[in-house]
């Protein structure tokens, strides 16, 4: 793991090395109290900011971040900020194509690099998987498989899910794909957290299980 050369703060917290963060939100009032801060602390830093959001809440979520004192036009002029929208990017072919997009990812945050930036604070909201073209078992294998890519970056992602759109089996397995979660506002290393390799074996078992139940007793 790469070490930041600055410290990173989210919801009251520095962060440590594990830094693909897990955030559960009950509102956009919840969500952006705890990661307006984070965004803007990270711009005040010299930080890169990638956003993938949902289409419909692009005009929302530049507001949101002008509200709060940031020159959203200035900084993506610079290069410091990027505001992507699903469809160019987890829908960029059309569907949501799994190894294809951890290695997005992956160019995205080095990207930041090859621009000079120390490192890239990417914000996500978890809610492309519910849209066509995707589903849940891709959100949530694509979740644990990213966690490969931290021990190359001192970069920070912060997965963003609304819970009034996901189930609580969903929200469990979402827990375990990350070493940190933010619930109720509170960031914590998250004891429940399982290597991405042995999450996705556990998890192609139990869709192996779902979809070819054992037949019925006479």
């Amino acid at each position: 793991m790469q070490t930041s050369p600055h410290p990173v703060f989210l919801a009251g917290c520095e962060l440590g090395e594990a830094r693909h963060v897990c955030a559960f939100f009950n509102s956009r009032e919840d969500e952006y109290r705890v990661t307006l801060p984070f965004i803007k602390g990270g711009f005040e830093c010299g930080d890169k900011a990638v956003h993938i959001i949902d289409p419909a809440r692009r005009a929302e979520h530049i507001q949101w971040m002008s509200s709060h004192g940031i020159d959203v036009t200035s900084s993506q002029r610079n290069g410091q900020l990027e505001v992507h929208d699903w469809q160019n990017t987890f829908f960029r072919n059309g569907t949501f194509d799994l190894d294809q997009q951890l290695a997005l990812l992956e160019q995205v945050l080095q990207s930041g690099k090859q621009q000079g930036f120390r490192i890239s604070r990417y914000v996500a909201h978890a809610e492309w998987a519910l849209q066509e073209g995707a589903s849940l078992d891709l959100l949530l294998e694509f979740e644990a498989k990213v966690n490969h890519i931290w021990p190359r970056s001192a970069d920070t992602v912060i997965c963003a899910y609304d819970l009034a759109q996901f189930g609580g089996d969903i929200v469990v397995d979402a827990i375990r794909t990350h070493p940190m979660v933010i619930i109720g506002g509170i960031l914590q290393q998250n004891p429940f957290y399982v290597p991405p390799d042995e999450f996705v074996r556990e998890f192609r078992g139990r869709r192996a299980g779902r979809n070819n139940p054992p037949p019925a007793m006479a």
